[in-house]
């Protein structure tokens, strides 16, 4: 999965930095150094608090940790972490050109459908 950082004011939304997951560690690049360097810490490989109820159990409230290691923990980062730390926009970019929707694959759960096809992206 990959993420590109913009800068919110910035109307052509020219990509300052991206940030890519491989399954196993997440790889930046950026020309700006210090951009590169803020980015770095923010994917630091630590659990990060989402506040969002999203990743909540039904009937709970308040923030959920979760746990460095996997796609979800990479999304969170760079939905919460990444944009607080850094000021930047965030973007998800697809890594597939081939499958999408597909109605008779409901059985799966969405994040075990963004896995899959990311996955398929690696090969």
């Amino acid at each position: 999965m990959k993420v590109e950082f913009t800068r919110p004011d910035d109307e052509q939304q020219d990509v300052v930095a991206t940030a890519s997951w491989d399954g196993r560690a997440v790889s930046i690049d950026a020309q700006d150094a210090e951009v590169a360097s803020t980015l770095a810490h923010a994917f630091r490989p630590t659990p990060v608090a989402v506040d969002d109820g999203a990743y909540r159990r039904l009937g709970t409230s308040g923030s959920v940790v979760i746990q460095p290691g996997d796609l979800e923990w990479f999304r969170a980062t760079a939905q919460t972490r990444a944009t607080a730390e850094t000021g930047l926009h965030a973007r998800f970019v697809p890594g597939v050109t081939d499958g999408g929707y597909d109605p008779a694959a409901g059985y799966r759960r969405f994040d075990e459908q963004i896995e899959r096809l990311d996955a398929r992206s690696r090969r």
